[in-house]
Protein backbone atom coordinates (compact mmCIF):
# COMPACT_ATOMS: atom_id res chain seq x y z
CA UNK A 1 0.00 0.00 0.00
CA UNK A 2 2.87 2.48 0.81
CA UNK A 3 4.67 1.43 -2.25
CA UNK A 4 2.29 1.91 -4.49
CA UNK A 5 1.41 5.45 -3.24
CA UNK A 6 5.05 6.55 -3.09
CA UNK A 7 5.43 4.78 -6.76
CA UNK A 8 2.56 7.14 -8.08
CA UNK A 9 3.48 10.38 -6.42
CA UNK A 10 6.70 9.83 -7.86
CA UNK A 11 5.31 9.54 -11.32
CA UNK A 12 4.03 13.38 -10.54
CA UNK A 13 5.84 16.27 -12.01
CA UNK A 14 4.43 18.46 -9.21
CA UNK A 15 4.88 18.32 -5.51
CA UNK A 16 7.05 18.52 -3.09
CA UNK A 17 9.30 15.43 -3.47
CA UNK A 18 11.37 13.79 -6.06
CA UNK A 19 12.63 10.82 -6.47
CA UNK A 20 15.66 10.08 -7.12
CA UNK A 21 17.21 5.93 -8.14
CA UNK A 22 20.81 6.77 -7.73
CA UNK A 23 20.94 7.88 -4.32
CA UNK A 24 18.98 4.51 -3.03
CA UNK A 25 21.86 2.69 -5.09
CA UNK A 26 24.54 4.35 -3.48
CA UNK A 27 23.46 2.95 -0.53
CA UNK A 28 22.74 -0.55 -1.36
CA UNK A 29 26.17 -0.36 -3.43
CA UNK A 30 27.93 0.59 -0.38
CA UNK A 31 26.30 -2.00 2.04
CA UNK A 32 26.65 -4.66 -0.61
CA UNK A 33 30.50 -3.85 -0.98
CA UNK A 34 31.55 -3.00 2.56
CA UNK A 35 29.34 -4.98 4.91
CA UNK A 36 30.23 -8.39 6.07
CA UNK A 37 27.82 -11.35 7.74
CA UNK A 38 29.23 -12.04 11.27
CA UNK A 39 27.48 -15.45 12.14
CA UNK A 40 26.61 -18.47 10.83
CA UNK A 41 27.01 -20.30 7.34
CA UNK A 42 27.42 -16.10 5.66
CA UNK A 43 30.08 -15.43 8.30
CA UNK A 44 32.91 -13.57 6.61
CA UNK A 45 30.44 -13.38 3.11
CA UNK A 46 29.47 -9.27 1.80
CA UNK A 47 26.01 -8.49 2.39
CA UNK A 48 23.26 -9.39 -0.26
CA UNK A 49 20.71 -7.79 0.32
CA UNK A 50 16.97 -9.01 -0.24
CA UNK A 51 14.25 -7.24 -2.68
CA UNK A 52 12.09 -6.01 0.00
CA UNK A 53 15.61 -4.85 1.94
CA UNK A 54 16.75 -3.03 -1.34
CA UNK A 55 13.10 -1.47 -1.92
CA UNK A 56 13.14 0.12 1.87
CA UNK A 57 16.80 1.63 1.37
CA UNK A 58 15.60 2.83 -2.15
CA UNK A 59 12.60 4.72 -0.78
CA UNK A 60 14.45 6.10 2.57
CA UNK A 61 17.47 7.61 0.52
CA UNK A 62 15.66 7.90 -2.72
CA UNK A 63 13.33 10.33 -2.22
CA UNK A 64 14.45 13.94 -2.11
CA UNK A 65 13.06 17.60 -1.54
CA UNK A 66 13.05 19.08 -4.77
CA UNK A 67 14.26 22.45 -3.91
CA UNK A 68 16.51 21.50 -1.21
CA UNK A 69 17.84 18.26 -1.87
CA UNK A 70 17.72 16.85 2.05
CA UNK A 71 16.02 13.23 2.01
CA UNK A 72 12.20 13.22 2.84
CA UNK A 73 12.06 10.21 5.05
CA UNK A 74 13.34 10.97 8.88
CA UNK A 75 11.46 8.97 10.81
CA UNK A 76 11.03 4.70 9.31
CA UNK A 77 8.78 2.28 11.89
CA UNK A 78 10.09 -1.41 9.95
CA UNK A 79 7.97 -3.83 11.28
CA UNK A 80 8.79 -7.80 10.56
CA UNK A 81 8.72 -10.70 12.14
CA UNK A 82 11.52 -12.51 14.15
CA UNK A 83 14.85 -13.92 12.18
CA UNK A 84 14.50 -11.77 9.18
CA UNK A 85 17.22 -10.28 9.62
CA UNK A 86 16.21 -6.84 11.46
CA UNK A 87 19.46 -6.64 13.22
CA UNK A 88 21.95 -6.83 10.42
CA UNK A 89 19.95 -4.38 8.15
CA UNK A 90 19.69 -1.75 10.86
CA UNK A 91 23.29 -2.37 11.49
CA UNK A 92 24.52 -1.76 8.13
CA UNK A 93 22.14 1.54 7.64
CA UNK A 94 24.03 3.04 10.53
CA UNK A 95 26.90 2.23 9.22
CA UNK A 96 26.28 4.14 6.23
CA UNK A 97 25.39 6.97 7.95
CA UNK A 98 28.31 7.01 10.32
CA UNK A 99 30.52 6.15 7.42
CA UNK A 100 29.39 7.57 4.46
CA UNK A 101 26.93 9.89 4.50
CA UNK A 102 28.99 12.79 4.39
CA UNK A 103 27.74 14.40 7.69
CA UNK A 104 30.88 16.10 9.82
CA UNK A 105 30.63 14.87 13.67
CA UNK A 106 27.43 12.51 13.15
CA UNK A 107 26.67 10.99 16.28
CA UNK A 108 25.34 7.55 15.54
CA UNK A 109 23.35 5.84 18.27
CA UNK A 110 21.83 2.21 18.58
CA UNK A 111 19.15 2.47 21.67
CA UNK A 112 17.09 0.63 23.92
CA UNK A 113 15.68 0.72 27.65
CA UNK A 114 18.48 -2.07 28.70
CA UNK A 115 22.24 -1.83 27.57
CA UNK A 116 22.53 -4.98 26.34
CA UNK A 117 19.61 -4.41 24.34
CA UNK A 118 21.63 -1.66 22.47
CA UNK A 119 24.20 -3.53 22.07
CA UNK A 120 22.76 -5.98 20.18
CA UNK A 121 22.98 -3.50 16.54
CA UNK A 122 26.13 -2.26 17.59
CA UNK A 123 28.26 -5.11 18.09
CA UNK A 124 26.43 -7.01 14.79
CA UNK A 125 27.79 -3.04 13.48
CA UNK A 126 31.33 -3.86 15.12
CA UNK A 127 31.52 -7.21 14.08
CA UNK A 128 30.75 -6.42 10.54
CA UNK A 129 33.60 -3.70 10.49
CA UNK A 130 36.25 -6.61 11.60
CA UNK A 131 35.01 -8.93 8.62
CA UNK A 132 35.71 -5.74 6.11
CA UNK A 133 39.44 -4.92 5.73
CA UNK A 134 38.31 -1.38 4.12
CA UNK A 135 36.41 -0.51 7.04
CA UNK A 136 38.10 -1.97 10.03
CA UNK A 137 41.47 0.25 8.29
CA UNK A 138 38.88 3.39 8.74
CA UNK A 139 37.62 2.83 12.11
CA UNK A 140 38.67 3.24 15.52
CA UNK A 141 37.23 0.84 18.04
CA UNK A 142 37.09 1.66 21.47
CA UNK A 143 35.97 0.04 24.74
CA UNK A 144 32.50 1.63 24.48
CA UNK A 145 32.28 2.71 21.07
CA UNK A 146 33.46 3.06 17.07
CA UNK A 147 35.42 6.60 15.66
CA UNK A 148 35.87 7.67 12.52
CA UNK A 149 38.27 10.24 12.59
CA UNK A 150 38.04 11.58 9.04
CA UNK A 151 34.26 13.19 9.67
CA UNK A 152 35.28 13.10 13.61
CA UNK A 153 32.30 10.91 13.96
CA UNK A 154 31.10 8.24 16.30
CA UNK A 155 28.96 5.07 16.89
CA UNK A 156 27.79 4.30 20.59
CA UNK A 157 25.11 1.87 22.04
CA UNK A 158 23.13 3.48 24.76
CA UNK A 159 20.11 2.91 27.40
CA UNK A 160 17.54 4.69 28.86
CA UNK A 161 19.60 5.03 31.99
CA UNK A 162 22.65 6.12 30.63
CA UNK A 163 24.01 9.76 31.67
CA UNK A 164 24.42 11.43 28.43
CA UNK A 165 21.02 11.08 27.18
CA UNK A 166 20.59 15.30 27.44
CA UNK A 167 22.87 17.20 25.10
CA UNK A 168 22.91 14.63 22.47
CA UNK A 169 23.53 16.32 18.54
CA UNK A 170 22.12 12.61 16.50
CA UNK A 171 22.44 12.12 13.06
CA UNK A 172 21.10 8.93 13.21
CA UNK A 173 19.63 6.52 15.72
CA UNK A 174 18.63 3.17 15.48
CA UNK A 175 15.90 1.82 17.89
CA UNK A 176 16.01 -2.31 17.31
CA UNK A 177 12.66 -4.09 19.66
CA UNK A 178 10.70 -0.60 19.22
CA UNK A 179 7.75 -3.09 21.90
CA UNK A 180 10.56 -3.36 24.60
CA UNK A 181 10.33 0.57 25.01
CA UNK A 182 8.21 1.02 28.51
CA UNK A 183 7.98 5.28 28.32
CA UNK A 184 7.74 7.61 26.05
CA UNK A 185 10.83 9.74 27.54
CA UNK A 186 13.37 8.01 25.98
CA UNK A 187 11.95 7.96 22.43
CA UNK A 188 11.02 11.64 22.80
CA UNK A 189 15.07 12.09 24.03
CA UNK A 190 16.56 10.64 20.90
CA UNK A 191 13.95 12.55 18.54
CA UNK A 192 14.66 15.54 20.01
CA UNK A 193 18.34 15.28 19.63
CA UNK A 194 18.36 15.13 15.74
CA UNK A 195 16.87 18.37 15.79
CA UNK A 196 19.55 20.12 14.55
CA UNK A 197 20.72 17.50 11.88
CA UNK A 198 18.94 18.81 8.22
CA UNK A 199 18.78 15.20 6.93
CA UNK A 200 18.67 12.99 10.05
CA UNK A 201 17.40 9.36 10.58
CA UNK A 202 15.00 7.35 13.64
CA UNK A 203 15.36 3.94 11.67
CA UNK A 204 12.82 1.73 14.29
CA UNK A 205 13.34 -2.28 13.58
CA UNK A 206 10.86 -4.27 15.78
CA UNK A 207 8.06 -7.35 15.74
CA UNK A 208 5.29 -6.76 17.57
CA UNK A 209 4.81 -6.87 21.18
CA UNK A 210 2.10 -7.38 24.30
CA UNK A 211 -0.11 -4.70 24.48
CA UNK A 212 0.72 -2.21 27.19
CA UNK A 213 0.27 0.96 25.13
CA UNK A 214 3.90 1.21 24.94
CA UNK A 215 5.47 3.51 22.83
CA UNK A 216 5.15 0.69 20.07
CA UNK A 217 1.52 0.74 20.85
CA UNK A 218 1.35 4.63 19.89
CA UNK A 219 3.97 4.41 17.06
CA UNK A 220 2.33 1.48 15.43
CA UNK A 221 -0.93 2.85 15.36
CA UNK A 222 0.12 5.89 13.99
CA UNK A 223 1.91 4.32 11.27
CA UNK A 224 -0.98 2.15 9.92
CA UNK A 225 -2.75 5.23 9.87
CA UNK A 226 0.03 7.29 7.90
CA UNK A 227 0.40 4.08 5.96
CA UNK A 228 -3.66 4.06 4.77
CA UNK A 229 -3.34 7.83 4.04
CA UNK A 230 -5.60 9.01 6.06
CA UNK A 231 -6.98 12.06 6.92
CA UNK A 232 -4.87 14.49 9.59
CA UNK A 233 -2.23 11.59 8.98
CA UNK A 234 -0.52 12.69 5.79
CA UNK A 235 2.86 13.24 7.35
CA UNK A 236 5.56 13.23 4.60
CA UNK A 237 8.29 12.62 6.52
CA UNK A 238 7.75 9.09 8.01
CA UNK A 239 7.92 5.94 6.69
CA UNK A 240 5.54 2.56 7.69
CA UNK A 241 7.07 -0.33 6.73
CA UNK A 242 4.66 -2.93 8.39
CA UNK A 243 4.90 -6.65 7.45
CA UNK A 244 1.80 -8.50 8.96
CA UNK A 245 -0.48 -11.03 8.50
CA UNK A 246 -4.39 -9.21 7.40
CA UNK A 247 -6.46 -11.58 9.91
CA UNK A 248 -5.35 -13.77 12.87
CA UNK A 249 -6.54 -16.97 10.90
CA UNK A 250 -4.19 -16.83 8.43
CA UNK A 251 -1.13 -17.85 10.65
CA UNK A 252 -2.48 -21.38 9.91
CA UNK A 253 -2.07 -20.83 6.35
CA UNK A 254 1.79 -21.05 4.66
CA UNK A 255 0.66 -19.01 1.45
CA UNK A 256 -0.16 -16.18 3.78
CA UNK A 257 3.31 -16.19 6.39
CA UNK A 258 5.33 -14.28 3.95
CA UNK A 259 3.43 -11.40 4.39
CA UNK A 260 5.03 -10.92 8.46
CA UNK A 261 8.15 -12.51 6.86
CA UNK A 262 9.32 -10.77 3.91
CA UNK A 263 12.59 -12.66 4.39
CA UNK A 264 11.11 -16.14 4.23
CA UNK A 265 12.41 -18.74 2.22
CA UNK A 266 16.57 -16.98 2.20
CA UNK A 267 16.90 -15.31 5.20
CA UNK A 268 14.15 -16.69 7.47
CA UNK A 269 14.19 -21.03 7.48
CA UNK A 270 10.33 -22.31 6.13
CA UNK A 271 11.63 -25.54 7.85
CA UNK A 272 11.56 -23.11 11.20
CA UNK A 273 8.61 -21.69 10.71
CA UNK A 274 6.61 -24.64 10.10
CA UNK A 275 8.31 -26.31 13.18
CA UNK A 276 7.10 -23.84 15.49
CA UNK A 277 3.64 -23.15 13.71
CA UNK A 278 2.79 -26.95 14.77
CA UNK A 279 3.99 -26.57 18.01
CA UNK A 280 1.76 -23.94 18.63
CA UNK A 281 -0.90 -25.97 17.16
CA UNK A 282 -0.49 -28.66 19.69
CA UNK A 283 0.54 -26.26 22.98
CA UNK A 284 -1.55 -23.14 23.22
CA UNK A 285 0.84 -21.45 25.42
CA UNK A 286 2.75 -21.02 22.91
CA UNK A 287 0.35 -19.74 20.39
CA UNK A 288 0.72 -16.75 21.74
CA UNK A 289 4.07 -16.19 21.08
CA UNK A 290 4.19 -17.08 17.55
CA UNK A 291 1.49 -14.93 17.02
CA UNK A 292 3.36 -11.86 18.02
CA UNK A 293 7.03 -12.43 17.31
CA UNK A 294 6.67 -14.61 14.02
CA UNK A 295 3.34 -12.83 12.39
CA UNK A 296 3.31 -9.42 14.25
CA UNK A 297 -0.19 -10.01 15.48
CA UNK A 298 -0.49 -8.02 18.80
CA UNK A 299 -1.18 -10.27 21.79
CA UNK A 300 -2.14 -10.25 25.75
CA UNK A 301 0.05 -12.88 27.62
CA UNK A 302 -0.41 -16.12 27.00
CA UNK A 303 -2.75 -16.98 30.27
CA UNK A 304 -5.13 -14.14 29.77
CA UNK A 305 -8.47 -14.13 29.74
CA UNK A 306 -9.26 -12.64 26.36
CA UNK A 307 -6.56 -11.99 23.57
CA UNK A 308 -5.81 -8.85 22.19
CA UNK A 309 -7.75 -9.72 18.88
CA UNK A 310 -11.19 -10.44 20.77
CA UNK A 311 -10.59 -6.99 22.96
CA UNK A 312 -9.94 -4.97 19.83
CA UNK A 313 -12.97 -2.91 18.38
CA UNK A 314 -12.13 0.03 15.92
CA UNK A 315 -15.98 1.20 16.28
CA UNK A 316 -16.05 4.48 17.83
CA UNK A 317 -19.10 6.46 19.28
CA UNK A 318 -19.60 9.82 20.91
CA UNK A 319 -21.12 10.25 24.13
CA UNK A 320 -23.58 12.44 22.78
CA UNK A 321 -25.38 9.84 20.49
CA UNK A 322 -25.65 7.88 23.76
CA UNK A 323 -26.59 11.14 25.85
CA UNK A 324 -30.02 10.56 27.28
CA UNK A 325 -29.55 6.83 27.84
CA UNK A 326 -30.31 4.30 31.13
CA UNK A 327 -27.15 2.86 32.13
CA UNK A 328 -25.58 0.50 34.31
CA UNK A 329 -22.63 1.14 36.77
CA UNK A 330 -19.80 -0.52 38.05
CA UNK A 331 -16.74 0.47 40.28
CA UNK A 332 -13.70 -0.77 41.74
CA UNK A 333 -12.33 0.77 44.53
CA UNK A 334 -9.09 -1.15 44.66
CA UNK A 335 -7.34 0.64 47.69
CA UNK A 336 -6.77 3.95 48.87
CA UNK A 337 -2.84 4.55 47.03
CA UNK A 338 -3.59 2.37 43.88
CA UNK A 339 -5.55 2.73 40.52
CA UNK A 340 -9.86 3.15 41.15
CA UNK A 341 -11.79 2.93 37.80
CA UNK A 342 -15.94 3.49 37.58
CA UNK A 343 -17.73 2.07 34.88
CA UNK A 344 -21.32 3.20 32.85
CA UNK A 345 -22.20 0.46 30.55
CA UNK A 346 -25.16 1.30 27.92
CA UNK A 347 -26.50 -1.15 25.99
CA UNK A 348 -28.34 -0.22 22.61
CA UNK A 349 -29.30 -1.98 19.90
CA UNK A 350 -27.67 -4.84 20.45
CA UNK A 351 -24.42 -3.55 21.47
CA UNK A 352 -23.01 -2.23 24.71
CA UNK A 353 -20.70 1.32 24.64
CA UNK A 354 -18.62 1.18 27.93
CA UNK A 355 -17.70 4.80 29.22
CA UNK A 356 -14.56 4.13 32.00
CA UNK A 357 -13.12 7.01 34.02
CA UNK A 358 -9.60 6.08 36.50
CA UNK A 359 -8.60 8.04 39.05
CA UNK A 360 -4.84 8.07 40.89
CA UNK A 361 -3.38 9.95 43.51
CA UNK A 362 -1.72 12.79 42.05
CA UNK A 363 1.19 12.30 44.69
CA UNK A 364 1.89 9.54 43.45
CA UNK A 365 1.76 10.07 39.68
CA UNK A 366 5.30 9.47 38.77
CA UNK A 367 6.23 6.59 41.12
CA UNK A 368 3.20 4.40 39.38
CA UNK A 369 4.27 5.81 35.87
CA UNK A 370 7.80 3.97 37.07
CA UNK A 371 6.22 1.07 38.88
CA UNK A 372 3.51 -0.24 36.15
CA UNK A 373 5.13 0.94 33.11
CA UNK A 374 1.97 2.73 31.51
CA UNK A 375 1.99 6.12 30.82
CA UNK A 376 -0.64 7.51 33.15
CA UNK A 377 0.12 11.29 32.52
CA UNK A 378 -0.38 10.56 29.17
CA UNK A 379 -3.91 9.07 29.47
CA UNK A 380 -4.28 12.17 31.89
CA UNK A 381 -4.43 14.43 29.13
CA UNK A 382 -6.63 12.64 27.03
CA UNK A 383 -9.38 12.76 29.63
CA UNK A 384 -9.14 9.19 29.96
CA UNK A 385 -7.82 9.30 34.26
CA UNK A 386 -8.10 12.10 36.66
CA UNK A 387 -5.79 12.95 39.43
CA UNK A 388 -7.12 12.79 42.96
CA UNK A 389 -5.35 15.70 44.52
CA UNK A 390 -2.91 14.37 47.58
CA UNK A 391 -1.79 11.07 48.58
CA UNK A 392 -4.95 8.73 48.11
CA UNK A 393 -7.78 8.13 45.94
CA UNK A 394 -10.52 10.83 46.60
CA UNK A 395 -13.85 8.43 46.52
CA UNK A 396 -16.06 11.47 46.40
CA UNK A 397 -13.97 12.15 43.05
CA UNK A 398 -15.22 9.09 41.85
CA UNK A 399 -19.42 10.15 42.82
CA UNK A 400 -18.61 13.51 41.27
CA UNK A 401 -18.02 11.51 37.66
CA UNK A 402 -21.12 9.64 38.10
CA UNK A 403 -23.27 12.79 38.83
CA UNK A 404 -21.06 14.75 35.94
CA UNK A 405 -22.33 11.92 33.80
CA UNK A 406 -25.69 11.79 35.09
CA UNK A 407 -26.50 15.98 34.99
CA UNK A 408 -24.65 16.70 32.00
CA UNK A 409 -25.21 14.08 29.73
CA UNK A 410 -28.13 12.67 31.69
CA UNK A 411 -26.60 9.09 31.06
CA UNK A 412 -28.64 7.60 33.84
CA UNK A 413 -27.21 4.44 36.16
CA UNK A 414 -30.16 2.19 37.22
CA UNK A 415 -28.06 0.72 39.21
CA UNK A 416 -24.64 0.52 40.37
CA UNK A 417 -21.95 -2.91 41.31
CA UNK A 418 -19.87 -2.37 43.60
CA UNK A 419 -17.55 -4.82 45.82
CA UNK A 420 -19.03 -4.91 49.32
CA UNK A 421 -15.61 -4.93 50.90
CA UNK A 422 -15.87 -1.23 49.21
CA UNK A 423 -16.06 1.81 51.46
CA UNK A 424 -18.82 1.99 53.26
CA UNK A 425 -18.37 5.96 53.72
CA UNK A 426 -18.31 6.08 49.54
CA UNK A 427 -21.86 3.57 49.41
CA UNK A 428 -23.73 6.10 51.39
CA UNK A 429 -22.10 9.06 49.89
CA UNK A 430 -23.53 7.35 46.31
CA UNK A 431 -26.88 6.70 47.93
CA UNK A 432 -27.25 10.20 49.73
CA UNK A 433 -26.54 11.98 45.61
CA UNK A 434 -29.33 9.33 44.25
CA UNK A 435 -27.84 6.39 42.82
CA UNK A 436 -29.13 2.93 43.69
CA UNK A 437 -26.41 0.80 44.90
CA UNK A 438 -25.86 -3.08 44.42
CA UNK A 439 -23.62 -5.54 45.84
CA UNK A 440 -21.51 -7.83 43.42
CA UNK A 441 -19.49 -10.42 45.40
CA UNK A 442 -16.19 -10.81 43.81
CA UNK A 443 -16.07 -14.82 43.64
CA UNK A 444 -16.92 -17.37 40.93
CA UNK A 445 -20.47 -18.32 41.70
CA UNK A 446 -21.47 -14.67 41.21
CA UNK A 447 -19.37 -13.76 38.28
CA UNK A 448 -18.85 -16.99 35.94
CA UNK A 449 -21.24 -16.79 34.06
CA UNK A 450 -21.83 -13.20 33.30
CA UNK A 451 -17.97 -13.33 32.69
CA UNK A 452 -18.72 -16.22 30.14
CA UNK A 453 -20.95 -14.12 28.43
CA UNK A 454 -19.30 -10.87 28.09
CA UNK A 455 -16.31 -12.93 26.77
CA UNK A 456 -18.71 -13.73 23.79
CA UNK A 457 -19.96 -10.40 23.43
CA UNK A 458 -16.35 -9.48 23.19
CA UNK A 459 -15.67 -11.97 20.59
CA UNK A 460 -18.67 -10.92 18.46
CA UNK A 461 -17.77 -7.04 18.43
CA UNK A 462 -20.46 -5.94 20.42
CA UNK A 463 -18.86 -4.30 23.50
CA UNK A 464 -18.02 -0.78 22.03
CA UNK A 465 -15.13 0.67 24.15
CA UNK A 466 -13.43 3.93 21.76
CA UNK A 467 -10.35 1.86 21.70
CA UNK A 468 -10.05 2.96 25.64
CA UNK A 469 -5.75 1.83 25.92
CA UNK A 470 -6.41 1.41 29.84
CA UNK A 471 -9.30 -0.87 29.46
CA UNK A 472 -7.55 -2.78 26.96
CA UNK A 473 -4.70 -2.77 29.30
CA UNK A 474 -6.24 -4.28 32.32
CA UNK A 475 -8.10 -6.55 30.29
CA UNK A 476 -5.17 -8.45 28.35
CA UNK A 477 -3.74 -8.42 31.84
CA UNK A 478 -6.72 -10.51 33.25
CA UNK A 479 -6.42 -13.89 33.89
CA UNK A 480 -9.01 -16.50 35.07
CA UNK A 481 -9.07 -19.31 38.33
CA UNK A 482 -11.50 -22.08 37.44
CA UNK A 483 -12.89 -24.34 40.11
CA UNK A 484 -14.14 -27.87 40.00
CA UNK A 485 -17.36 -26.82 38.72
CA UNK A 486 -15.72 -24.79 35.82
CA UNK A 487 -16.47 -21.67 37.17
CA UNK A 488 -14.42 -18.99 36.67
CA UNK A 489 -13.25 -15.45 38.57
CA UNK A 490 -10.89 -13.29 37.62
CA UNK A 491 -7.47 -12.92 38.95
CA UNK A 492 -4.22 -10.88 38.16
CA UNK A 493 -1.33 -12.38 35.96
CA UNK A 494 1.64 -13.22 37.15
CA UNK A 495 2.75 -10.13 37.87
CA UNK A 496 1.66 -7.60 40.58
CA UNK A 497 1.52 -4.83 38.60
CA UNK A 498 -1.16 -5.98 36.32
CA UNK A 499 -3.68 -3.72 36.91
CA UNK A 500 -7.11 -5.37 36.40
CA UNK A 501 -9.24 -2.62 37.83
CA UNK A 502 -11.12 -1.98 34.59
CA UNK A 503 -11.65 -5.15 34.03
CA UNK A 504 -13.28 -5.51 37.39
CA UNK A 505 -15.53 -2.43 36.99
CA UNK A 506 -16.86 -3.88 33.92
CA UNK A 507 -17.30 -7.30 35.35
CA UNK A 508 -19.50 -5.48 38.25
CA UNK A 509 -21.58 -3.45 35.61
CA UNK A 510 -22.08 -6.52 33.60
CA UNK A 511 -23.29 -8.58 36.72
CA UNK A 512 -25.80 -6.03 37.56
CA UNK A 513 -27.18 -5.63 33.82
CA UNK A 514 -27.69 -9.49 33.40
CA UNK A 515 -29.24 -9.48 36.61
CA UNK A 516 -31.41 -7.05 36.17
CA UNK A 517 -31.38 -7.75 32.15
CA UNK A 518 -35.75 -7.33 31.91
CA UNK A 519 -36.11 -4.44 33.88
CA UNK A 520 -32.98 -2.67 31.42
CA UNK A 521 -34.26 -3.56 28.49
CA UNK A 522 -38.16 -2.59 29.13
CA UNK A 523 -36.56 1.05 30.73
CA UNK A 524 -34.45 1.61 27.86
CA UNK A 525 -37.43 1.40 25.52
CA UNK A 526 -39.32 4.13 26.40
Amino acid sequence: MVYERLYSESRKKTGKWTYSLEHGQYVIDFIETFCHHSKGKWMGQPVKLDLFQKAAIAVIFGFLNKRTGKRRFRKVLFLMARKNGKSTFAAAILLYMFIADGEGGAEIYSVATKKDQAKIIFNEARNMIRQSPELASMIKKHRTDLEFVATFSKFEPLASDADTLDGLNSHAVGIDELHAIKTMELYEQMEQSMSAREQPLLLMTTTAGTVRESIYDERYDYAVKVAEWQEGYRDDEFLPLLYELDSIEEWRLPDCWIKANPGLGTIKKTSYLEQIVEAAKRSPRKLAGVLTKDFNMRQSSSGSWLTFEEVGNKVKFDIKDIAGSYAVGGADLSSTTDLTCATLLIGKNGKYYVIQMYFIPEDCVEKKIKDDKVPYDIWEKRGLVRYCQGPKVSLEDVTAWFKEMRDKYKIYPLWVGFDPWGSKYWIDDMKNNGFAMEEVRQGAQTMSAPMKELAADFTSKNVIHNENPILVWCLTNTEIKRDENDNIRPVKGRHSKMRIDGTVSLIDAYVVLKRHLDDYTNMQRR
